[in-house]
C-alpha cells in the first residue's frame, strides 16, 4: 500500500509527525510511506528510513501539488495538519481514502474525517497523530523505538566539533532564540544569569547554539557574554549535521521550539519551557522521545512568580 502523511509546516510540528511515519511503515514493512513536507524539513525526512519517499511542498500550487501526488499512485493519505491547499489536493490527486482530523472547512475533502477535539489536549500533538493511524489500520501498535532517529557517524561529527572548538567537557547547551509554537521564553537577561552560573560551576562546557535566520541575536550573545569560555555556534550545516551533534550533549535547555524536537528526537536530555497555558503546555508539546529524559517548566506570567521559578531552574542546572 502507498501511504501518504502530510505534515508541510514548521521543523516541531514535523517531527511530532515521525511517530506516525514510524509505526506505519512498522505495521507492514511492504507499506511505501510518502511524506508531504515542508523545505526546510527535506533533509531530515531522507535520512529516516522508515520514509521511503518524500514530496516537498515548495511553495506549489494546490493544482501542481495534485499533479505531484497523483504521480505516487496512493492508496491512502493521513493529513495530520489540513489546510483547504493540501485537503483539495488529495482530492483532485484522486486518493481512494483520505484521512484527516474533522476540523476546519477542509474536512469536506476527506472521505475519513476523525473527531479528536484537539483543544482540549487530552494526549500530546504527536499522540494525537498516532491515534489517526488506527483510522487506517485497526489493529496496528502505535508504539516507537526511542530514539526514533539515530546516525551511525554522529560520534565523529561530535568528535570533531570537540576538537575544532578545544573541549575537554561534557557539554550544555543552550538555545535561547524561539519560534514556531513557542509563546513564552526568559528573557536575555534571564538566561544570561542561568548561563554564568552554569559557567561559574565550571562543571560543563557551555556551547550556545543559533540558527542560521538567528545571526543577529548570535553576534548579540557574543558581546554580552564576551568575558566568558562559551562556545557560540551558529548551526550553517544543515539539519541532519545539528541533530547528530545535538545527539551527544549531555543536556539541551531551551523554550519549547523545533530545536528542543530535534533534540528529544534523538533522545539527548532536555530542560524545556513552556507558556503556563494549556495550548501551549508539555502537555501538548512534550517530545517524541523517553519523557524521563524530559523536564518542563512551565513560565509564569506573574513577576515574582517567574523570578522564583528561575532561581529554581538555575539551582537545577547547577545540581545537573
Amino acid at each position: 500500500m502507498n501511504i501518504l502523511v502530510v505534515r508541510n509546516d514548521k521543523l516541531g510540528d514535523f517531527i511530532t509527525a515521525l511517530p506516525t511515519l514510524y509505526v506505519l511503515k512498522k505495521h507492514n514493512p511492504k507499506n511505501k510511506i510518502i511524506a508531504l513536507v515542508a523545505p526546510l524539513n527535506k533533509s531530515l525526512a531522507l535520512s529516516c528510513d522508515f520514509i521511503d519517499d518524500v514530496i516537498v511542498d515548495s511553495n506549489l500550487s494546490m493544482w501542481k501539488l495534485a499533479l505531484e501526488i497523483r504521480t505516487y499512485k496512493i492508496d491512502a493519505s493521513i493529513t495530520l495538519f489540513s489546510n483547504t491547499k493540501v485537503a483539495l489536493a488529495q482530492f483532485l490527486a484522486r486518493i481512494p481514502k483520505r484521512i484527516a482530523p474533522a476540523t476546519k472547512i477542509a474536512q469536506i475533502f476527506y472521505t475519513n474525517r476523525v473527531k479528536q477535539r484537539r483543544s482540549q489536549v487530552k494526549m500530546a500533538e504527536f499522540e494525537y497523530n498516532l491515534e489517526l493511524t488506527r483510522e487506517l489500520f485497526s489493529d496496528i501498535n502505535i508504539e516507537y523505538e526511542k530514539p526514533l532517529l539515530s546516525f551511525h557517524n554522529s560520534k565523529k561529527v561530535y568528535d570533531i566539533f570537540r576538537i575544532n572548538n578545544d573541549i575537554k567537557k561534557d557539554i550544555i547547551a543552550f538555545h535561547v532564540g524561539f519560534g514556531g509554537s513557542s509563546d513564552a521564553n526568559w528573557t536575555l537577561d534571564e538566561y544570561e544569569i542561568l548561563l554564568r552560573a552554569v559557567v561559574k560551576e565550571n562543571k560543563y562546557q557551555v556551547v550556545m547554539t543559533f540558527g542560521p535566520d538567528e545571526v543577529e541575536l548570535y553576534e548579540r550573545m557574543q558581546m554580552r557574554l564576551r568575558d566568558t569560555n562559551i562556545i557560540f555556534y551558529l548551526s550553517l550545516e544543515g539539519l541532519v549535521y545539528f541533530a547528530k551533534l545535538v545527539s551527544h550533549f549531555k543536556l539541551f535547555v531551551s523554550t519549547s521550539t523545533g530545536t528542543y524536537h530535534v533534540a528529544s528526537l534523538v533522545n539527548t536530555p532536555t530542560m524545556t519551557f513552556f507558556a503556563d497555558s494549556l495550548f501551549s503546555s508539555a502537555k501538548r508539546w512534550k517530545g517524541v522521545g523517553s519523557i524521563e529524559n524530559q523536564e518542563h517548566f512551565m513560565i509564569p506570567i506573574n513577576k515574582v512568580e517567574k523570578e522564583i521559578l528561575l532561581n529554581k531552574v538555575k539551582e537545577k542546572l547547577l545540581l545537573y
